[in-house]
């Protein structure tokens, strides 16, 4: 059996076992209770809410912005994070985050993900390794292939690295609902770790083939795009909290729509972005106490398009 069937057919193995389990029993906590959720290929565990850096972390070389989003940084780790995602694509994001990183002495817990985005597949070597550079890690946990943009041959040099101990995870991405047919056929076709897709309580195309063909394929989900780059959560503030939405383990609204998203069994990680430390700790702290039920799940997302 050739490596690349083996690895198949582990995250086909794990995959199922974890999608025979109950929701509640998929899940787990970890220091502080914060929750998580197993990395289908690995069973490495992975707190359920991460980091973002679209936008947020494009502050260039501005050192009253670069501390602040090295406090937002610290903040996530203190609250029991993991996962920081970004993407060439985030302008000055990578430089920053590696200046956080620095600032912060490298936390251990860090899982960092990042992708390559470039057309042509021969530069992509060079684009990780300035991106590893600028993060200032021996390597990356997870490099994704964004926006699959020359899924082809970057998948392929992806998966070399990770043999070759390069990388630990590969994965691919989309946002925003684009080319999720295309996505569906190399996810079904392909070794994947992970997956990155929009997904929250108004974007739900993905529950219909992705969500489900993740879990049977053993495939980790990083879910972009929770609050709409911020205009769901605009959109949602001019109206009061329900009151049975403590029922849900939510206090404010940004935890109401984030427990929406990691309550479903096959997400693994939601990456919301944020500028303010006050946020970021809302955020995590959806990682922690009650996740709802379906039915649960199903109030939620009526009340919210009802809005």
């Amino acid at each position: 059996m050739t490596a690349t069937r083996r690895t198949v057919l582990k995250a086909m193995l794990a995959g199922a076992a974890v999608a025979a389990l109950p929701l509640r029993a998929a899940s787990a906590q970890g220091a502080g209770g914060v929750i998580t959720r197993p990395i289908p290929s690995t069973g490495e565990a992975m707190p359920v809410i991460g980091l973002g850096t679209w936008i947020t972390f494009n502050v260039g070389d501005d050192a009253k912005l670069r501390d602040e989003s090295a406090a937002v940084m610290e903040a996530f780790f203190r609250a029991g994070g993991r996962m920081i995602d970004s993407s060439p694509m985030y302008g000055s994001s990578q430089p920053v985050i590696g200046y956080g990183l620095r600032k912060l002495g490298y936390p251990q817990a860090l899982f960092s993900a990042e992708k390559v985005w470039i057309s042509n597949p021969a530069s992509g070597p060079g684009q990780m390794e300035a991106s590893r550079q600028y993060w200032g890690v021996p390597r990356f946990d997870l490099m994704q292939v964004h926006n699959l943009l020359s899924w082809e041959r970057h998948l392929e040099r992806l998966l070399e690295m990770k043999a070759q101990g390069q990388l630990r995870y590969v994965g691919i991405t989309t946002s925003e609902g684009r080319r999720h047919a295309e996505f569906e056929r190399v996810m079904a076709s392909q070794p994947l770790d992970f997956v990155q897709v929009t997904y929250n309580v108004l974007d739900r195309e993905v529950e219909q083939r992705i969500l489900p063909l993740a879990r049977e394929r053993g495939i980790a989900v990083i879910v972009n795009r929770p609050f709409r780059q911020g205009d769901l959560m605009r959109a949602v503030e001019r109206h009061r909290l329900p009151a049975w939405a403590a029922e849900a383990g939510a206090a404010n609204w940004a935890q109401f729509l984030l427990k929406f998203i990691i309550s479903h069994p096959a997400v693994t990680v939601a990456i919301p972005a944020t500028t303010s430390v006050e946020h970021v700790r809302e955020n995590m702290a959806a990682a922690t106490g009650l996740l709802p039920d379906e039915a649960m799940r199903r109030r939620m997302a009526d009340y919210v398009r009802a809005l």
